[in-house]
């Protein structure tokens, strides 16, 4: 996925419809607010072995629902100045050091 390719597309799509003036931080992060809580309504009432095998039906919806979640995302990072590949790196390492591996014998 080239996540910069990304968000220049959302950034164009969002300009074809003259949504520009909506599409702020804060928008955009209640917005994917929204978006999770749907994510979360697919698993709402599964058991945790059932939220494991969903059907071809419920993966495409879940699919969806993530998708959204994901735009969302891309489009808040866009419109801060935050560099995703970065933070992620920068995460991953911090997430490393506070939890390091388990010593296994």
């Amino acid at each position: 996925m080239n996540i910069p390719a990304l968000q220049r597309r959302l950034r164009q799509f969002a300009a074809d419809r003259d949504w520009q003036p909506y599409q702020t931080p804060k928008n955009l992060a209640m917005a994917m607010t929204v978006e999770a809580a749907e994510l979360l309504e697919i698993f709402q009432w599964l058991t945790p072995e059932q939220s494991m095998q969903l059907d071809d039906a419920q993966r495409t919806h879940l699919g969806e629902e993530l998708s959204d979640v994901l735009l969302y995302l891309l489009q808040i990072a866009d419109h801060s100045g935050v560099d995703l590949d970065a933070a992620v790196e920068r995460k991953l390492a911090m997430n490393a050091v506070k939890h390091p591996p388990l010593k296994r014998s």
